[in-house]
């Protein structure tokens, strides 16, 4: 169950030191994300690699785990951040910056058993009010994916369902193909 902590200002939140595992400060409440655990880990661990194997070697985007983005009077950290290699926030020497104070162009987040469903995707419908392209909920227990597109328009996706990927990356993936990674063989 995600723990509600006390109400805050941004501001005063980004003052904070970081906790174990993160806390989000969105809607004026700051909550902090439940520990994942196996299934989720693995999802989102073989995600990220399936992302950045194909559009990293390329330059058109990168996925990021457990990221900090702060946009939007919010600061959340989505299970996987997608950003357009063009978006990558970088210092002024060409390297990555620590902060991300803008959205993902796309925001993936795994729902973990003690996670609150609402909370979740209140969280990528903030993303989505503020630019995030596309939107992911991959809900384990039922092996389904509900995808956000613009102007907060959802589908939930199931079995053979092609997944949609943020335009360029070159990828091609079903949610059986997603849900296929946790069985070890």
């Amino acid at each position: 169950m995600t723990t509600v902590i006390e109400s805050s200002t941004l501001a005063e939140f980004l003052q904070r030191p970081e906790t174990k595992p993160a806390s989000e400060y969105i809607s004026e409440k700051i909550s902090q994300k439940p520990m994942p655990q196996g299934e989720h880990s693995l999802i989102q661990v073989e995600l990220c690699e399936a992302i950045n194997r194909t559009a990293k070697p390329q330059k058109i985007a990168l996925a990021f785990p457990e990221l900090r983005c702060v946009f939007g009077g919010a600061a959340i950290v989505p299970d996987i951040s997608v950003f357009r290699w063009e978006r990558i926030p970088r210092e002024a020497s060409g390297r990555i910056a620590n902060r991300f104070e803008t959205y993902p162009d796309w925001a993936i987040e795994i729902l973990s058993p003690d996670q609150s469903f609402g909370n979740v995707l209140n969280k990528l419908l903030h993303c989505s009010q503020h630019g995030t392209e596309l939107g992911w909920l991959i809900f384990p227990d039922e092996a389904n994916i509900l995808a956000i597109f613009p102007n907060q328009r959802v589908e939930m996706l199931k079995g053979t369902a092609q997944l949609p990927i943020l335009s360029n990356i070159d990828l091609t993936l079903t949610v059986e193909q997603v849900f296929s990674w946790l069985t070890l063989e």
